[in-house]
C-alpha cells in the first residue's frame, strides 16, 4: 500500500550529502536578500494577465465536468469551530465573520483569517460538526456567497495561485458538502469554477512565490489532474512543477526555506492532503513528494518543546500540541525529532526532561519569507511541559496583531539572545524586508558523556560595530543545568569606537516568577506547582524587566525578562551565565 511505502521510506536514514565533519559546518545565507525590481514587475504583469476574457469562458469539451473521486481529508476538523459556522460565524482564533453577510474579499481583514476563508479550510470544521445532511446547507450557502463574489471577478484576493491550490484540495475532499444540492445550475457553477481554477493554475503556479505558496499551487494542479477527467497532461505538468518547487522551497534536510516552524506544519498538512488524493485514485505518488514529507516530520518535531507545542521562531507563535500532533498524525509517519537540521538551522539539545532549541543560522532571505526575524543564536528552554526561557513569538498563522507589535516581535530584542548597541543583528527595513546583517554562522556541536555542547558564531555586528558574537551552550546529560557564555570578539576591518553597550536577554514564559537575589547577580525562577530554577551571571548587571509572549492562539500575555547589561571595549568581553534546576 502507498501508506506503508511512505512509512518505510520515512524510516530510512538521511545521507550525509556534503561530507562535512558531523557537528561542524559553516552556514551562509545567499546574497540576494530582497526581491529585485524585475521580480516585482514580473509579479505585477502576471497579475494583469488574470484579467482576460479567457477567465470568464465557460468550459466545453469532450470530457464531462465531474470529480473522479473524493479523497479523504487526513486532517480532522475542529468541531467547535464547525458548530460556530452553524450558529452563524466562521471563526479562527479570535477572528469572527458573520456568515449571513460574509464578503470573502472584504478589505482590512487580517491576512491569516482572509486566507483561511478563501482556502475553504473551514470545510473540515463543518464536516466535524455533524452529518452531511446537517452540514451541507451551511457549506452550500457559503459557497454561493463565494461564487457571487469571485465566480466572475478574477482578482488577487480570490484567485491567488496558492489559494487556488489549497481550495482545490479542500473542495475535492469535502465535495459531498458543497455538491449535495439538487440545484443543477448551482452544481454546474461549482464544477465549472473548479475547472477554471485548475486552468488558472496551469498558467500561474510557477509564478507563485518560492516556498509554500508555489508548492501549494502545484499541489492543486496535481489534484485537479487526478480528479478532473482528461487531466493526464495537467498531472504530468504538476508533478514536474512540484518536484522543482520542492527543490527550490525546501532545504535538503527537510526544512522549509522560510525557516518558519508554522509553515512546516502547513507544508506537512498540504503534502498529506495531496497524498490522500493519490491514494483515492490508486496512483503512486512521485518520489520528491514522499521524500519531502518523510523529512519534514522529524524537522518539525525538532523544534517542539517539552509540552509538544512549537517553539517560537520567524514570526510564528507556539502553536498548540494538538495542532502539531494533528499534522504528524495526518502524515502517517512515525519518527524522532531531528536534533541537527543543518541547512534549516535549528539545533535541539535534550537531557532528562529539559529541551533546548537554538537558532544557529542566518535569517531567511527576504524574498523567501515575509516577516523574517533577527533571531540568530537565540534559544528557548523547557522543563517537561513547563516553558522557562522563550522568545516573544509572533502571530503566524493568525496575523491578527497590530502591525507595530508584529514588527517589534521580529527584532533581536524580542528573542533570548545578545543585542549590541540596541540594534538588530540583521537590519529590518521600514517596508518589512530584511537588510544587511548576519550572512555567516559558524557552528560546532559536540556530544559528550556529561553534556551536549553547541558553539555558534555570527557576523551580524561585524560591519557596523566591528564585533563578532559567539555563544556557547552546554546542557548537562541529566538536563538539570544549562551553562552559557556569550563572547564579543573584535573582527573585520571596522574598529569599534569606544565602549559599545550590550543587553543579554532571557525572556521568561508566562507563569515563571523571577525574584532577584541579594547580590544582584542572580534570580530565582519559581513556577507555581512546577520546578524551581536558579539563574546566575557574571560580566554584567542583572535587572528584571517586563516582556510579552504570544500564545498558541495568537493572544499576547504579559510576562518578565532577565536582562544582563554592560559595555564592551574595542577588545571585546565575555558574559558567563548558568540556569540550574533547584528542585
Amino acid at each position: 500500500m502507498v501508506v506503508a511505502r511512505r512509512i518505510e521510506k520515512a524510516n530510512e536514514p538521511l545521507p550525509a550529502e556534503d561530507g562535512i565533519e558531523p557537528g561542524r559546518r559553516l552556514i551562509r545565507v545567499g546574497d540576494d536578500k530582497g526581491q529585485s525590481l524585475a521580480e516585482r514587475l514580473a509579479a505585477h504583469f502576471n497579475r494583469l494577465t488574470w484579467n482576460t476574457p479567457f477567465h470568464s469562458f465557460r468550459l466545453r469539451g469532450r470530457f464531462p465536468l465531474k470529480l473522479l473521486g473524493v479523497p479523504k481529508d487526513p486532517i480532522p476538523g475542529d468541531r467547535e469551530a464547525g458548530l460556530d459556522i452553524m450558529d452563524g460565524e466562521v471563526t479562527l482564533g479570535r477572528q469572527r465573520a458573520d456568515t449571513a453577510t460574509l464578503d470573502f474579499a472584504a478589505p482590512g481583514r487580517p491576512a491569516g483569517f482572509a486566507d483561511h476563508l478563501q482556502s475553504f479550510a473551514w470545510l473540515r470544521d463543518l464536516a466535524a460538526a455533524g452529518t452531511r445532511l446537517d452540514s451541507a446547507p451551511y457549506a452550500e450557502g457559503l459557497m454561493r456567497r463565494w461564487l457571487a463574489r469571485h465566480g466572475e471577478a478574477v482578482d488577487e484576493s480570490g484567485w491567488r495561485a496558492d489559494l487556488w491550490g489549497k481550495r482545490i484540495l479542500n473542495w475535492a475532499a469535502h465535495a459531498p458538502l458543497i455538491l449535495s444540492s439538487s440545484d443543477l445550475v448551482y452544481r454546474s457553477a461549482v464544477l465549472n469554477t473548479l475547472a477554471r481554477g485548475a486552468r488558472h493554475l496551469d498558467r500561474t503556479a510557477d509564478k507563485a512565490p518560492i516556498g509554500l505558496p508555489r508548492i501549494a499551487a502545484y499541489a492543486g494542479t496535481i489534484a485537479a489532474g487526478l480528479l478532473i477527467p482528461g487531466g493526464d497532461p495537467r498531472l504530468i505538468h504538476g508533478e514536474q512543477g512540484i518536484a522543482k518547487a520542492l527543490g527550490q522551497g525546501v532545504h535538503p534536510d527537510g526544512g522549509i526555506v522560510s525557516r518558519s516552524p508554522v509553515e512546516m506544519i502547513e507544508l506537512i498538512e498540504l503534502l498529506a492532503q495531496l497524498l490522500a488524493v493519490y491514494e483515492e485514485r490508486r496512483r503512486e505518488p512521485p518520489t520528491p513528494v514522499v521524500n519531502a514529507l518523510a523529512k519534514a516530520v522529524p524537522v518539525l518535531l525538532g523544534v517542539t518543546m517539552g509540552d509538544g507545542a512549537l517553539s517560537s521562531w520567524q514570526g510564528g507563535c507556539g502553536l498548540t500540541p494538538e495542532r502539531v500532533a494533528r499534522a504528524v498524525a495526518a502524515s502517517g509517519i512515525r519518527t524522532r525529532p531531528l536534533r541537527q537540521s543543518r541547512e534549516w538551522g535549528f539545533q535541539r539539545l535534550s537531557g532528562g526532561a529539559t529541551v533546548v532549541v537554538a537558532d544557529c543560522a542566518p535569517p531567511p532571505a527576504s524574498r523567501l519569507a515575509r516577516g523574517g526575524c533577527a533571531s540568530t543564536l537565540a534559544f528557548e528552554l523547557s522543563d517537561g511541559p513547563q516553558r522557562i526561557i522563550v522568545n516573544c513569538g509572533g502571530d503566524k498563522p493568525w496575523a491578527a496583531l497590530p502591525h507595530a507589535i508584529t514588527e517589534a516581535l521580529r527584532t533581536s530584542a524580542a528573542h533570548s539572545t545578545l543585542v549590541l548597541a540596541d540594534t538588530n543583528s540583521t537590519a529590518i527595513h521600514a517596508d518589512g524586508s530584511l537588510g544587511k546583517g548576519v550572512t555567516l554562522v559558524e557552528l560546532d556541536r559536540r556530544e559528550e558523556e556529561t553534556a551536549s555542547r553547541i558553539e555558534g558564531t555570527h557576523d551580524g555586528y561585524v560591519r557596523r560595530l566591528g564585533l563578532q558574537h559567539r555563544r556557547k551552550l552546554a546542557l548537562a546529560a541529566d538536563g538539570r543545568e544549562l551553562g552559557g557564555e556569550d563572547v564579543l570578539l573584535p573582527a573585520g576591518s571596522r574598529k569599534s569606537n569606544g565602549l559599545v553597550t550590550f543587553a543579554l536577554r532571557f525572556h521568561l514564559a508566562p507563569g515563571v516568577e523571577p525574584t532577584a537575589t541579594a547580590d544582584g547577580l542572580g534570580a530565582l525562577l519559581r513556577v507555581d506547582g512546577g520546578p524551581l530554577w536558579q539563574f546566575r551571571c557574571r560580566g554584567g548587571a542583572l535587572s528584571i524587566e517586563e516582556s510579552i509572549w504570544i500564545d498558541g492562539d495568537g493572544r499576547p500575555a504579559s510576562t518578565s525578562q532577565l536582562v544582563v547589561t554592560g559595555e564592551t571595549p574595542a577588545g571585546g568581553t565575555s558574559i558567563s551565565w548558568a540556569l540550574k534546576r533547584a528542585s
